[in-house]
């Protein structure tokens, strides 16, 4: 059976790390690194995940705002809004909660944001930074997918890596963080071909395609690695719950190792958004970054 990959315990470790660079911070330079967050409308379950961003950030000693604008907001009043925090200078980090209301177009918003500021590494800045070996804010999935598979593996050297999934938010950018590691990275998606048969070449699997069990056990090559980005709600036994991309039953019996959903690469996401804050917050007033 494959070893567990436990995202939570991994995650509060980094919050910990976190929360110790930042009070060196505070200490050493007078810097507190601070992050707002932006909600428009009444989505459930935005309103949960800011609320949980909102009480990670400040735990970890760091300041947090939070902007609450009703869903009939103009673009243009966002729009200014954005603008106003990328002005202030105690804010480093702006994240503008997705999915935003169909009147607002969301490219437009996220292009607004200060590259520098842009903790969830949406900016095509960012994202042109990080294809050209640049030092980059990264959105925070990805990251955290690669953190949890290189304290799996160590160095990630030389393997071969499938990421299943070509999204912007995921696939793509996990493809360039694999390549920044040395691995050699396929990305397969619902058109390749022989879509198994790729996946079992793969000493390192990343699943990111947003369709639930979708990949079988005997997909996966004996030993290799799972990391199952999914989060799908189905009915099963007349119950809701909540299943990876992965067939967990059955890639556990193969992999050498896998992410649970949940309690995967879910809980990383929030804690690599506290870390871009951070590193963002470092680089606009020219602090070296410490460890985390």
């Amino acid at each position: 059976m494959a070893k567990l990959i436990d995202g939570k315990a991994y995650a509060e470790g980094l919050r910990a790390r976190i929360a110790a660079a930042v009070a060196g911070l505070k200490k050493e330079h007078g810097l507190t690194p601070g992050l707002a967050v932006v909600l428009v409308g009444e989505d459930p379950a935005s309103k949960v995940y800011v609320a949980n961003k909102a009480k990670q950030t400040v735990e970890v000693g760091m300041n947090s705002w939070e902007h609450k604008l009703p869903a009939e907001t103009a673009e243009a009043d966002l729009l200014a809004l954005v603008g106003r925090l990328n002005n202030d200078p105690v804010v480093h980090g702006i994240l503008v909660q997705m999915p935003l209301p169909k009147h607002i177009d969301s490219a437009k918003v996220l292009n607004a944001i200060n590259p520098d500021k842009d903790v969830d590494g949406f900016h095509v800045v960012n994202v042109g930074r990080l294809s050209t070996g640049q030092e980059a804010l990264v959105a925070c999935t990805p990251t955290g997918c690669v953190m949890l598979a290189k304290d799996v593996l160590g160095k990630l050297d030389g393997l071969n890596a499938v990421v299943i999934g070509r999204s912007n938010i995921v696939g793509k950018p996990v493809a360039q963080l694999l390549l920044a590691e040395n691995c050699t990275v396929t990305i397969a998606h619902s058109k390749s071909k022989d879509l198994p048969g790729i996946v079992r070449q793969a000493d390192l699997v990343i699943a990111a395609v947003g369709r639930p069990e979708m990949v079988k056990g005997d997909w996966i090559k004996p030993g290799a690695t799972v990391i199952d980005v999914g989060i799908n709600r189905i009915a099963r036994d007349g119950k809701n719950i909540l299943v990876g991309d992965c067939d967990f039953a059955s890639c556990e019996k193969v992999a050498g190792a896998i992410t649970p959903v949940p309690g995967g690469v879910g809980p990383m996401t929030i804690a690599c958004l506290l870390y871009n804050t951070v590193r963002a917050a470092c680089a606009i007033h020219k602090v070296k970054t410490p460890a985390m």
